[in-house]
Parts: C-alpha cells; structure tokens; sequence
C-alpha cells in the first residue's frame, strides 16, 4: 500500500507541476498580445482625434476663405505623397493589402519583405501622411491606416521578445493585431473578430481565437477608456420598416455592389496607368492635377467631395436632409478616386461607407421613401458598396451593425451583404486588396531580386 501510495503521490506531482508550466507559458504569451493591444488602443485614439482635427480644420478653412484650399490642398496632396515616396513607399494608400501580404509573407525567409511592410517608420510616415491629406482635403480614412498601424504594433512587440521567451508566431501576432486596429478604429470588436476572420486568416480560425479575442477586448477597452463609450454612427430610427422594404434593400445592394466594384476597378487601372510613368515630374502633376480637380469640384458643384464621407452619413441618417443630389454619389466615387491614387496615405473604408450612404439615399428619394425606410436603404448602402470594394460580406455586415447598435435588421443587412457580393463578382473576381496585395508581393520580390543582383555584382568587382 505504501509503493501505491508512493507512486500516486509523484503521479499527482508530476501532474501538477506540467499544469503549472503549461499556465506559465501560456501566461507569458499572452502578456505581448495584452501590451501591444494597451498601445493600440492608445495610438489609435490619439490618432482618431488628430485625424479628425485635420478635417475640421479643413472645414474651417473652407467655410471661411474657400479660394485658400486651391493653394493649401496641392500642397498636401505633394507634401503627403512626397513624405511616403522619400521615406517608406509602403505606408501609401490604405494599408490593408500590405497586412494581408505580410501575413502571407510571414515565414523565415521573408522577414526583410516583412519590415518594408511593418515597422516604426511606417506607423511615422502613415499618420503623418494621412493627416496631411486629410487636412488637404482628401476623400481619405482613417481605418485602413489604423490596421496597418495596428499591425506594425504586434509585430515590433514581436521582435522586442528575448529569445527565452515562449514561443509565438509571427503570422499570429500580425492577424489579431490586425483584427485588434479594425476593433479600436471603429470601436466594433465583433467586426474586427469576423474581419480577421473572413479576410486575413486562410487556416484555421482555432489557432487565433484566444489571441483575437483578449487582444480585441483590451485594444478596445483602453480605446473606450480614453474616448468613453460611444458608437462610430449612433442610433438611426428603424422601428417600423414597411413590409415591402427587402425587396429596395436588393436593389440598393445590387447598385451599390457594382458601384463599389466599379470605383475598385477604376482605381486599378489607373495604377497601371501611373506604373507608365517614367519621371518624378509625371507623378507630381498627377498629384497636383486631383487636387485641383477635388478643390474645383468642392468650390463650385458641392463640399461634400471633400473628407472621409462621415458627414455625408451623419446628415442623412439623423438631420431632416434625408435625400442627397443626384450627383452626389458621383462626387463621393470620384473623391476617393482622385485620393487615393495619387500615392499618399490613407483609407478607403470611411469614404465607401460614405458612398454607400449617398447611393441609399438618392435611391430612397426615388421611391419618396418614409424617414424609417431611407435610413434602412442608407445602411444597405453602406453594407454594399464596402462589400463591392472589399468582397467581405459579414464584416460589412457586422461593422454597421455595430456602428449603429441596431441588430434587429440583421437579416435586412445580410441580403444586402450577399446581393453586393454577388453583383461585385460581375465587375472583377477579386477583391481591390486582393490586387493591391499582389501588387505589394511582386514589388518586394523585383527589389529582393534587385538587391541580390547588386550584390553579385559588387561581390564580382
């Protein structure tokens, strides 16, 4: 009974002290999710408030001496693209395609393709672009660039590890950080769990869940605990919707859908066409050239081309001014047309929710639809032309659920994620970030190339 006794004793030793290494180690993987997330939450805020201090300025500006944005608008617009061409040509446009590409990129070998991607320089030059077209004026936002951010976040955190450390994968990191930057951004932790989950991760979502979900909670409590509770939209009145309503809610999904696929479309042929170009001086006149278009078109049609499109939201979701002009869809298209490619950094997110916005309200007045109905159309709009961009249905979905705390017309939302999605695929197969991240991925291998070439040929003489 002894020798029994004996052996149950070391059994249950044994037992406790693996139980008590495996709570160490998974302990001490989680603590870099948990500060990378407290610093997200943080930058992510005090970028928020700085992003939207460049649009009010701009707002000022406008409103008190318009003719001064014909100088103040080309000159950020060059200052913004010269500042990412000079100092990190990655942190241009949005910068969602350059996570995707470094998640796919994360792997031993790629780890200098990665740092072009992610790092301190590129959350500098990101902010300090976006702001600056922002405050010039550009139909730019702030969401895409907080991902990138996000992202770089984790991945220094990452780096900082010692080598006794338990181990963590880089790919893990990169995703929640990623997912971590959307929740923070929009304040939606469920859009940035179901974002990385229908954008990012291409395996297994069990091999992420932990990780998002804490990572998501902290980021967006330390956000909340600087910024207060608050919804990114508010609360649109839906009680009431009129029985008939899916069958507009399709064809506001059906429009929106080929609409955002259109302007994604538009936006890559016209980076074929700046690839053409063989001197500096091409692609400042570009830069110079939508600019002046966008000033042109704010001064003498209407303002609302210029910013991120929240007003244009806003005003039609809560102010008695339900209906947009005709052309006003128009306008919040060739805003982030003439923006985004002009090199700069900054988002498409906020401005195709804007366009979204403005597609749902000029076909509610088609229909002279009640206040309740219009705001529903408004949301499918949403929800559809960010599906036709991104071709990620249930993250459109959830984001403006969440943006709006208005879960009862969940299934309204849904038929306007798939209609979109399926009007999308008329236009082109894949996604704009699908393009751009291979864009990214054939770049970082021509330099590779090229410095591996240069190298040989120093090493020959």
């Amino acid at each position: 009974m002894k020798i029994i006794s004996w052996f149950r004793f070391q059994l249950k030793r044994s037992f406790d002290r693996v139980r008590n290494e495996n709570l160490k180690k998974n302990a001490l993987q989680a603590i870099p999710f948990w500060i990378a997330s407290i610093i997200t939450g943080g930058i992510a805020v005090l970028y928020t408030k700085l992003f939207i201090l460049a649009e009010n300025c701009t707002s000022f500006v406008f409103n008190q001496h318009a003719w001064a944005l014909f100088i103040v608008s080309p000159v950020c617009f060059v200052l913004a693209w010269w500042l990412v061409q000079r100092f990190a040509p990655y942190a241009r446009g949005s910068g969602i395609p350059q996570v995707i590409a470094a998640i796919q990129l994360s792997t031993p070998k790629t780890n200098q393709m990665v740092d072009k991607l992610l790092s301190i320089r590129i959350i500098f030059i990101k902010v300090l672009s976006s702001l600056i077209m922002a405050l010039g004026g550009a139909a730019v936002g702030r969401e895409g660039p907080t991902i990138q951010i996000a992202a770089s976040i984790y991945k220094i955190i990452y780096q900082l590890l010692p080598k006794w450390w338990p181990k963590i994968a880089k790919k893990n990191m990169l995703v929640t950080g990623a997912a971590a930057g959307l929740a923070a951004a929009f304040n939606t932790p469920l859009g940035g769990i179901v974002f990385a989950i229908e954008e990012l991760t291409k395996t297994h979502f069990s091999y992420y869940k932990t990780a998002i979900f804490s990572s998501v909670i902290i980021a967006g409590l330390s956000a909340q605990a600087l910024l207060g509770p608050y919804l990114y939209l508010g609360y649109p009145k839906l009680d009431g919707l009129s029985g008939n309503i899916f069958f507009s809610v399709a064809l506001v999904a059906l429009i929106s859908g080929l609409l955002g696929g259109s302007m994604s479309k538009l936006i890559l042929l016209i980076f074929a066409w700046k690839a053409k170009f063989k001197f500096k001086w091409h692609h400042i006149t570009y830069v110079v050239g939508c600019s002046i278009i966008m000033i042109c078109l704010a001064y003498f049609v209407n303002r609302e081309v210029l910013g991120s499109g929240k007003d244009i939201m806003e005003k039609t979701l809560f102010s008695p001014a339900k209906y947009v002009h005709w052309y006003t869809p128009l306008l919040r298209i060739g805003g982030p047309l003439l923006s985004f490619t002009t090199g700069g950094a900054g988002g498409i997110f906020a401005p195709a929710l804007g366009a979204g916005a403005s597609v749902g309200s000029l076909v509610a007045s088609w229909f002279h639809e009640s206040d309740i109905d219009t705001n529903m159309l408004i949301l499918a709009g949403m929800v559809g032309f960010l599906t036709g961009v991104t071709r990620s249905p249930f993250t459109s979905v959830i984001l403006v659920l969440e943006m709006t705390d208005r879960h009862s017309v969940i299934f309204h939302l849904i038929l306007a994620g798939m209609v979109a999605s399926l009007a999308a695929v008329l236009i082109d197969k894949h996604s704009l970030y699908d393009h751009l991240k291979m864009q990214y991925i054939r770049d970082l291998n021509t330099e590779e190339e090229t410095e591996l070439t240069e190298q040989v040929e120093s090493i020959k003489h």
